[in-house]
């Protein structure tokens, strides 16, 4: 039984990765910088990107047909899934019509949602294989949507979170192993109004920033010793990135170097 333990160190997974942003962001150029990639596009939002795609998938079976494909033989490194949220009525159409129903609320009280977790379910048993049997990492994007949170012990504040349903969000927050949130670099300017008045406005440069860790004004996650906050400015390799993610794993990981 001993001689199973693996080493501390030894092992380094292909990675588990959410990135959600707003749009036009950069999402897709993001996922394509990654090794070897090949594109599952569930939204058409990447003909301007030079990568690897299947056809657009246009309901679930499609996603599972790809996710089978993948397990001959090919030399794809990541497979980059664009986006979770247009993959999501996939799915509840997947569920509707397994149960006769004509929408996913027409389950009543939630019970949809919770069904459609065996369909999330699914295919994160997919993606799974992939990276256990095929070695690929997996990076899965999505929009972005600002949702109000009310913790008990505060006030109500806004925050970003992935543009899903609670349930996959959660199911999908805690799958990944970095849930990283792009945002573009906002300054803030004051100028004098006149009678004691001030105009307070936000301006932007077009930089963008990787966010790994979760704050009060969006979600966020790493497994990894990341920075707080990478930033990628306009750069379209985004190394910075793959080279943080390069330090923090201790060379195992050398995508960008």
């Amino acid at each position: 039984m001993l001689n199973t333990i693996r080493k501390a160190n030894q092992f380094f997974p292909p990675q588990k990765i959410v990135a959600y942003g707003v749009q036009g962001i950069g999402k897709t150029s993001f996922g394509a910088t990654f090794e070897a990639p090949v594109l599952l596009p569930v939204e058409d939002g990447a003909a301007a990107i030079e990568i690897d795609a299947f056809p657009l998938a246009t309901n679930f079976q499609a996603i599972v047909d790809a996710i089978t494909a993948l397990h001959d033989e090919h030399t794809f490194k990541t497979l980059v899934v664009d986006s979770l949220d247009w993959l999501e009525p996939l799915v509840w159409q997947a569920t509707c019509e397994e149960h006769g129903k004509a929408s996913i609320e027409a389950f009543g009280y939630g019970k949809g949602y919770a069904e459609a977790d065996k369909y999330w379910r699914m295919v994160m048993g997919g993606f799974d294989s992939l990276r256990a049997n095929k070695g690929m990492q997996i990076v899965l994007l999505a929009h972005s949507e600002v949702k109000k949170v009310e913790p008990p012990e505060t006030d109500p504040f806004d925050r970003y979170q992935m543009r899903l349903h609670k349930r996959a969000f959660a199911l999908w927050q805690e799958w990944s192993d970095q849930t990283l949130f792009i945002s573009h670099k906002v300054s803030v300017q004051k100028s004098e109004q006149g009678f004691g008045q001030e105009r307070v406005r936000g301006v932007g440069t077009g930089d963008r920033i990787i966010h790994t860790t979760e704050r009060p004004a969006w979600d966020a996650k790493t497994r990894w010793p990341l920075p707080d906050d990478i930033f990628i400015g306009k750069d379209k390799t985004w190394s910075a990135y793959h080279k943080a993610l390069t330090e923090a794993t201790n060379g195992r990981y050398t995508k960008g170097e």
